[in-house]
């Protein structure tokens, strides 16, 4: 039985096995200290792994780094022993090391696709009404064809820097404007005089 421990052949899945026992008890273990490996891999994993045309990911990254070492080292230990079976020795670990790897990405990305069709994402994304807000244009002046931005609260008095354009005529800097329309990316907006009942100081 300790042959198969030290077995070097089966030394990379060891090595894996290992790895996502320490990933499991640094995680545990971080949960109470504040310092999980989950954070770290929030912030070093590019966006393209989470969110590519391919895979959308809606739970924490480190589960993926976890499901392709479950899955590296069971391929690995499974070809192995099929190869034990049928001719009474391991393969060198060099040769098994790619079809383990191919069935790992494989399934890896098979289980994080079945899990995303069941795990509701942790913030949900709404579209902010802005239509008929006051705004104030804050960066440049804009006119039919060229945007330029302007900073308007919500209801909730949350404050929203949006692209704004005019149907016609010029948005100038600092210019006190109203959102009348939305547009693809950005909205349609017209200026107020600050003698119109409409305007207020107070919502900038």
């Amino acid at each position: 039985m300790l042959d198969f421990f030290f077995e070097p052949d089966l030394m990379p899945f060891h090595i894996s096995v290992i790895l996502l026992i320490l990933l499991s008890m640094a995680e545990t273990i971080g949960y109470y200290i504040g310092l999980r490996p989950s954070t770290f891999f929030k912030r070093i994993s590019p966006d393209w792994l989470t969110h590519s045309p391919f895979i959308q990911v809606k739970f924490a990254k480190v589960l993926i780094v976890v499901f392709f070492l479950i899955t590296f080292s069971f391929a690995g230990y499974l070809l192995q022993l099929i190869v034990y079976a049928s001719q009474h020795h391991f393969f060198p670990w060099y040769y098994m090391i790619i079809p383990a790897l191919i069935i790992a990405i494989f399934f890896t990305v098979f289980m994080i696709h079945c899990l995303d069709q069941v795990i509701k994402p942790q913030v949900i994304q709404t579209q902010v009404n802005l239509l008929g807000r006051l705004a104030t244009v804050s960066s440049g002046n804009a006119r039919p064809g060229f945007s330029a931005q302007a900073r308007v609260r919500d209801e909730f008095g949350q404050l929203h820097y949006v692209q704004v354009e005019p149907e016609f005529g010029e948005l100038e800097f600092q210019s006190q404007i109203i959102l009348i329309r939305f547009r693809k990316s950005h909205y349609i907006a017209k200026n107020i005089s600050r003698s119109n009942h409409l305007f207020s100081s107070e919502q900038f």
